[in-house]
């Protein structure tokens, strides 16, 4: 499989504090990519650290390296804004902008000064259809995002992510503030989506990060204890921390 992220060395912190401690990990090209463990242990620092959304915060630093496509992201050279218009992320409540449908999906091509209503048109109903929403909001796609369920608009958060046609999707617990049967809908998402990016999912739930994940990272206290199939991290993992959180001794 073709590599889509190669990390090494890599250190975050906030001011003096040390959250993600020396990780290497290499990440495959459209696959999904489970990141576990208990709270407080670096899971979102780290996914955070791969799109420089951590550079917002005032004091975050890091050490080591992040090469995706074989480019540093954080070298001198590297232009945030493509940065994180080809690697979206979709975060952990449901946050549509209080806007029309229609709006919340264009918001990103209107920055990027794209204005054409075809273009747009054609945007909206392409990223709706792959966010699995085009059927239930197709007939009112001018009335207020905030009026959708809760699933609904985690939806439309991904289709305003798929929009600017990144390569990667960055989900940060995307379930955690859904029910069972919006739940349901999002992992089946993220089986399609797989099939045209990369997805890395942070979760706390062990079973979603089993059904729909080929490789896991577990993380404890900001380190990566063990990376491997997802299979052999739920079956057989090497590592007896691993096995002990997996088995519910503790988290």
């Amino acid at each position: 499989m073709e590599t889509s992220f190669r990390i090494s060395k890599l250190s975050a912190y906030y001011g003096p504090k040390e959250a993600v401690r020396n990780v290497n990990m290499e990440i495959s090209k459209k696959s999904v990519t489970a990141v576990i463990g208990p709270s407080g242990c670096g899971k979102s620092t780290f996914i955070r650290c791969l799109n420089r959304m951590n550079d917002l915060v005032t004091g975050f630093h890091i050490k080591g390296e992040i090469l995706y496509d074989g480019k540093d992201i954080y070298s001198d050279d590297s232009d945030v804004i493509d940065v994180r218009r080809r690697i979206g992320m979709v975060f952990q409540k449901p946050n549509p902008f209080p806007k029309s449908i229609y709006e919340n999906i264009v918001y990103g091509l209107r920055i990027q000064g794209i204005n054409k209503k075809d273009i747009l048109d054609k945007t909206v109903e392409e990223s709706l259809n792959k966010a699995a929403l085009w059927e239930e909001v197709k007939d009112r796609l001018h009335t207020s995002a905030l009026q959708l369920s809760g699933g609904q608009q985690q939806r439309l958060c991904i289709a305003r992510a798929i929009a600017t046609q990144p390569e990667v999707i960055l989900f940060d617990e995307p379930c955690s503030a859904l029910d069972p049967i919006a739940t349901a809908k999002i992992e089946d998402l993220i089986t399609e989506l797989k099939k045209e990016y990369t997805v890395i999912i942070v979760t706390h739930n062990m079973q979603q990060a089993a059904r729909v994940s080929e490789h896991t990272g577990f993380f404890m206290l900001g380190e990566l204890i063990e990376f491997d199939t997802t299979q052999k991290i739920f079956t057989t993992p090497s590592n007896k921390m691993t096995e002990d959180y997996i088995t519910g001794r503790f988290g």
